[in-house]
């Protein structure tokens, strides 16, 4: 094997269109941090990132079986819990195809607006809640992910500690 191969982020022969509750993880290309600072333990959002946050709100105005959840947008990535849910007579899409659109949208606004340098990093990360108490968790996490900037893997002054 390749030892620049990608490992697979997603689950072999799961259907990531199947109702669910999904924590997702984007990343900015090389982590760099396009969407604002952390000052004082609180996400400072620039205008990237309040473009990166304007989109992400509006991803279930253009899915019918999409509901978001708790979320949070950091210097250089995005946590959120995506709801995938069954609805009569919609359009069904799948979890890749959404974050893709997403990816796609604030790319091309940034790019637009001033940031020409903007570029996310290949593919995603997920992780199917399987229970309330995983939920409750990963809410938990998102909310007092500013407060632990400092230690997240994220941090590019963790890269190498």
């Amino acid at each position: 094997m390749n030892m620049f191969a990608r490992k697979p982020n997603r689950i072999k022969k799961f259907d990531y269109s199947h109702p669910n509750f999904y924590f997702v993880t984007i990343c900015t290309k090389d982590r760099r941090e396009h969407f604002g600072e952390i000052f004082d333990c609180e996400m400072v959002l620039n205008n990237a990132g309040q473009a990166a946050e304007d989109f992400w709100e509006e991803i279930p105005k253009h899915y019918d079986n999409v509901e978001l959840d708790e979320f949070i947008i950091m210097p250089n990535h995005l946590h959120g819990i995506v709801i995938l849910e069954t609805k009569a007579g919609g359009l069904q899409s799948n979890l890749s195809q959404i974050i893709g659109s997403y990816k796609n949208i604030v790319s091309k606004h940034l790019h637009t607006g001033g940031f020409a340098n903007f570029a996310w990093q290949k593919s995603f990360y997920d992780n199917v809640i399987r229970d309330e108490k995983s939920l409750r968790r990963i809410r938990e996490y998102i909310r007092n992910n500013p407060r632990k900037w400092g230690l997240d893997r994220n941090n590019r002054e963790n890269l190498w500690m």
